[in-house]
């Protein structure tokens, strides 16, 4: 049987679609895709705050309970 989905004869075989291959571009996309989500809520929330005073190291970690 020779089909695109099963695992090539050859490891080092180069240019095959196979369905692991497949699937671990797709988790790479997936992951890909996350980290362009987290990057624009991060930019909108920069943008947001753009002209607000930063708050202090100490200042955090007493709101945070770590001081």
């Amino acid at each position: 049987m020779n089909s695109v989905l099963e695992r090539p004869a050859n490891p080092n075989g180069k240019g095959r679609v196979t369905l692991r291959t497949i699937h671990e571009e797709l988790a790479s996309l997936r992951q890909r895709v996350e980290d362009l989500e987290d990057l624009r809520e991060l930019n909108q929330a920069i943008e947001r705050n753009g002209s607000k005073p930063l708050t202090s190291w100490s200042k955090a970690r007493k709101q945070l309970g770590l001081a």
